[in-house]
């Protein structure tokens, strides 16, 4: 079961999504040169939304995206918990190679982490190459698991834990030894207890997959697939110059003459009407946040996904992404949302746009574009879908594509969605 969405927003004197050179993202199709956000922006923007229909107000484990996690949700708090800091940073250490490579860490490396001077000496070694998600259960657990290390070794071990105690190379080469080759730390039981928690990699990696290069780390397949968004038309930019005025030296002393130039630059902005697909696999949705295989989706709790694709669907709709906020105030609806439920092959419908639109009316130019490629691809390939359509502006000839009988809103396209899902 699948849920698709096409969406038309048009923005306005914008920067919605920058180059390492500044300037807006572009997409050469068609054989015109298009605007471009790209799909790691709007997922970003989706994502981290804090207002209405926000995906992180539901009440399900959260996922934390970084290189700092082991350091400083896991090693940091056993630090306030007031564990030795030598060998807190050695079972982390321990830790993360166990979960991010599946191997045990050289010892070399643990005996440097408990014999380092100064923090800043081992942050590098506890930070992950990468950005890796962990979902909140994940942390919690690893947190735990981390401490019973440490209190397994402190009766052997107590050296670390008096005030002025001062291990000798011997007893650093041995903790070293016993944290790292800890039986709390067999990859076998790490996996299978990260395997059990409920939502283990939380709500972001449930909806947007995550990648693991071990295999105690469940590796996770992207439940909601989100394609760059491009202006349907030819990219329309302009060179903005703008200055900043120096107050002071414009004003004083009154008969400076000065104009109070403080500061002169350029920055381009762009405007344009642009083309969005997602597509939500709905049994893969319900597998990852019920933590059930994916053949027995159908049998499993349908709630929860269906809240989130509810609340999906209205930020898909209504939150832009958040560059210039306040230079241009980069606000902008959806003018056109389809949704769409069945079971065929997704298919996007951005080859409407295959030919730039013309810039003249523009939106009911694009949904011209629109219907006629529907209508040539049903011709061909025929349609079983379920279809809604949410629009403003001349929707006929696009709503009789669509094979519907009128235009529906937006919340009701949501909640439409909410209960295919439910139903299915």
């Amino acid at each position: 079961m699948f849920l698709q969405f096409h969406t038309l927003t048009s923005y306005p004197g914008t920067l919605l999504n920058r180059d390492d050179a500044g300037f807006a993202k572009r997409l050469p199709f068609g054989g015109s040169t298009r605007i471009r956000v790209s799909s790691q922006c709007l997922k970003y923007h989706w994502r981290n939304f804090d207002g209405e229909n926000a995906l992180y107000r539901m009440d399900v484990p959260k996922s934390l995206r970084s290189r700092e996690t082991f350091r400083r949700r896991i090693a940091q708090p056993l630090i306030d918990d007031g564990y030795p800091e030598p060998l807190v940073y050695a079972v982390t250490l321990s830790l993360k190679e166990r979960v991010v490579s599946g191997g045990t860490a050289n010892k070399s490396d643990v005996k440097k982490a408990i014999q380092a001077e100064e923090p800043k000496e081992i942050s590098e070694a506890l930070d992950t190459n990468q950005v890796t998600i962990l979902g909140a259960p994940e942390m919690n657990y690893l947190h735990d698991l981390a401490a019973d290390v440490l209190d397994s070794v402190e009766d052997e071990f107590s050296v670390f834990w008096e005030d002025n105690g001062e291990p000798d190379s011997d007893a650093v080469g041995d903790a070293a030894d016993a944290i790292r080759k800890s039986d709390l730390l067999k990859a076998k039981d790490v996996k299978k207890n990260l395997k059990g928690l409920s939502l283990a990699s939380g709500l972001d990696a449930a909806l947007f997959g995550r990648m693991a290069t071990s295999d105690v780390l469940a590796r996770g397949d992207a439940a909601i697939h989100v394609a760059h968004a491009f202006t349907t038309h030819k990219g329309e930019a302009e060179s903005d110059y703008f200055s900043a005025v120096d107050e002071l030296r414009r004003d004083e002393p009154e008969e400076s003459g000065e104009m109070g130039a403080g500061h002169i630059n350029s920055q381009e902005l762009t405007s344009g009407l642009f083309y969005s697909y997602v597509v939500i696999d709905v049994s893969l949705l319900v597998s990852n946040l019920e933590g059930c295989p994916r053949e027995e989706w159908t049998e499993a709790d349908h709630t929860l996904a269906s809240s989130v694709v509810e609340r999906f669907v209205h930020l898909m709709a209504t939150v832009s992404p958040g560059a210039k906020l306040g230079s241009t105030a980069p606000y902008s609806y959806a003018q056109c949302m389809i949704g769409e439920a069945g079971t065929a092959q997704p298919r996007t419908l951005a080859n409407a746009f295959q030919t730039a639109v013309p810039r003249n009316d523009v939106l009911n130019s694009s949904m011209a574009s629109l219907a006629e490629h529907i209508e040539g691809m049903n011709g061909m390939y025929g349609s079983t879908n379920d279809v809604r359509l949410a629009a403003m502006g001349e929707t006929d000839a696009l709503a009789d594509a669509l094979g519907v009988e009128d235009t529906v809103s937006v919340p009701e396209i949501a909640e439409w969605s909410a209960g295919v899902v439910r139903g299915a």
